[in-house]
């Protein structure tokens, strides 16, 4: 358990390749990042955005190039698929990769059909000696912000292209290309809204150490380019007014700033820092100024959400309901060293309005890489034909895959779920048979090194919340089998076993107090090799201390060897253990055991939050 843990917090970046989950003999998953249709590119690939045409056909842009990020060559391509991205048409180039750097494509389709891309331009093909980043020469957040489009499905694109005006910043004297060559970019998606376009980007104010030390947001506004078909006569403006962009709530880091509209017109932007949290904001005068920046929460006044320095992507429905993808664990840098795997998990909140503001649900898992020290990011959203489809990059690797729309319903249902499920139930016990030293049938579980799952759900209500109290236990003499007993800081933890190879883990800390009930469900699955634990509906995720960066534990058995390398070893299989699930062998005395329930897969996060409310009555 501690090598399996450790390798997870503290191992460094290595690459290694996923085996197709077939021929490791996985059950299939629709959330392995592997298991999607492959989009081509020329090696390096990111932000594969997708817009739809009106015949149905998929366009999808995105940066690539054949070396690394940010190496000469990089430029924008699209791309065609007619059949929801099982296929492709090869790439046809927006700007050529022997010119200068053209970088971060972000598409927009207008209602009569054309498509504009909008991306980062190095127009005066600079090149830097080291003066400008310090390290390894990168000119592709540099430049211009150019555009051009197509007006034949993404086929062929305008041979002009096209400019949006940036002003300075109060920062912008740092830059040390002068005031007429702007250091930026863009992720997302430009939205629509009310026949108005906005687009949001990040100014940076000079390169160094990290690459990108300072920067701050903007949003950029058009209130014609709908209908305005010559670009030369399109309007734009930098917004908000003055001069400080958006930032964070305290640190000079604040970018990759993506938006969207809400049912009256106020806009509402999510953006990454380096503080552990994304920041939010909003706008009540169509971007002219914001509210001040908060960390994100989940509801208003709520539980605080967490996320790297990664993309935080958000998107509104057709449904106008809304999705946020982030990655759910305290890393404060981007995808390396001490956060190497941040990005390996990929989450999404379901978003309602209420009261004028989005309230996000309770996290599912949505995406994950076999190998733990990869990840995924840069997502897109598509829908079509009640279908909901995400793409996103590995940067080397990008993909398409469906969400099934029945698994976002009962996301966004999470709001009022108060029903107990069913689905794969395979024992429930009531007090009345949950006495202490009683025995009760175990069931068989599944097989988690097969990508098996299971579910073990308990309410308990404790005089005292000392550590120590076994609450569960089904363990064979050859040690395989589930425990679960109270530990230090008001805490349970669930140890699972195969008999070889164990795993420990525990819910936040401080959630579990004396004297009154709670419902705790362990959630074990074995695709992602995830253990998730959701305590009175809320899915633990560390807490606001750096001391504990994931809510979740992964049992993969990979651990840490010197030089970088990995060293492979059997994952756990089979945890059932014995035939009898003993209970409260030796717990104090006012320690009670309200009910249990043991599932024979993992439920989702929105189910353990339906539970918990029917259950308790909130």
């Amino acid at each position: 358990m501690r090598e399996a843990t450790i390798a997870f917090l503290l191992i460094g970046v290595v690459t290694v390749s996923s085996a197709p989950a077939a021929a490791a003999g996985l059950q299939p998953d629709w959330r392995r990042f592997s298991e999607g249709f492959e989009i081509p590119s020329e090696g390096y690939c990111d932000q594969p955005y997708v817009v739809l045409t009106r015949g149905g056909a998929w366009v999808c842009v995105m940066t690539t190039g054949p070396g690394r990020e940010g190496d000469k060559g990089q430029h924008i391509v699209a791309t065609r698929s007619t059949d929801k991205g099982r296929s492709w048409t090869p790439l046809v180039s927006i700007e050529p990769s022997d010119g200068p750097e053209a970088s971060w494509a972000m598409p927009l389709i207008t209602p009569a059909g054309r498509i504009y891309v909008f991306y980062t331009y190095n127009r005066d093909d600079l090149r830097d000696n080291g003066a400008l980043t310090g390290r390894r020469s990168r000119v592709d957040t540099l430049g211009y912000y150019a555009y051009k489009y197509s007006d034949d499905g993404g086929r062929t694109w305008s041979r002009d292209r096209y400019y949006i005006p940036l002003r300075n910043l109060y920062f912008d004297y740092k830059n040390p290309l002068g005031r007429d060559v702007h250091l930026f970019w863009g992720i997302g998606k430009p939205i629509i809204d009310r026949g108005e376009v906005f687009l949001g980007a990040a100014k940076i104010a000079y390169f160094g150490y990290g690459f990108m030390p300072e920067d701050r947001g903007i949003i950029l506004y058009s209130p014609n380019l709908l209908t305005e078909p010559d670009p030369r006569k399109h309007k734009w403006e930098m917004l908000p007014e003055g001069d400080q962009g958006l930032g964070s709530v305290n640190g000079p880091v604040c970018d990759e700033h993506n938006l969207v509209a809400l049912s009256d017109g106020t806009l509402y932007v999510m953006a990454r820092t380096v503080e552990g949290h994304p920041v939010h904001y909003y706008s009540h005068d169509r971007g002219r100024t914001f509210t001040g920046p908060e960390y994100a929460r989940y509801t208003p006044g709520g539980q605080l959400i967490r996320h790297p320095r990664a993309c935080p992507r958000i998107w509104k429905t057709t449904s106008g309901r809304y999705l946020f993808w982030f990655h759910n664990n305290g890393h404060r840098w981007y995808n390396s060293g001490e956060a190497a795997g941040s990005r390996n998990l990929a989450w999404l909140s379901g978003g309602i309005e209420i009261g004028g503001k989005i309230h996000w649900s309770q996290p599912e898992l949505v995406r994950y890489v076999d190998n733990y020290l990869e990840g995924c990011s840069y997502p897109d959203l598509i829908e079509q034909d009640g279908r909901y489809f995400l793409t996103a990059t590995q940067k080397t690797t990008a993909r398409v895959g469906e969400i099934p729309s029945a698994w976002l319903e009962m996301l966004w249902s999470q709001f009022e779920r108060k029903e107990v499920a069913r689905d794969g139930l395979a024992a429930e016990y009531r007090a009345d048979s949950l006495r202490p030293g009683s025995s009760l049938p175990m069931p068989r579980l599944a097989d988690l090194a097969a990508g098996g799952g299971f579910t073990v759900e308990l309410r308990l209500r404790m005089r005292y919340a000392d550590p120590g109290q076994v609450l569960l236990d089904s363990t064979a003499p050859d040690g395989a089998g589930i425990r679960i007993r109270t530990v230090w800081r008001h805490a349970l933890e669930i140890t699972i076993s195969d008999g070889d190879r164990s795993f420990s883990w525990e819910t936040d800390p401080g959630l579990i107090t004396p004297d009154a009930p709670h419902s705790v469900a362990f959630i074990v699955d074995g695709g992602p090799k995830l253990l998730a634990a959701v305590v009175d509906g809320r899915l633990c995720d560390g807490g606001s201390s750096d001391l504990r960066k994931y809510g979740y534990g992964r049992f993969h058995q990979t651990v840490f060897r010197a030089r970088g390398r990995i060293e492979p070893r059997e994952e756990i299989g089979e945890v059932t253990g014995g035939p009898a699930l003993r209970v409260l062998p030796d717990a104090l005395p006012h320690t009670e055991l309200l009910g249990v329930r043991i599932y024979r897969r993992p439920i989702m996060v929105t189910e353990a939050v339906g539970n918990w409310r029917a259950d308790s009555g909130h």
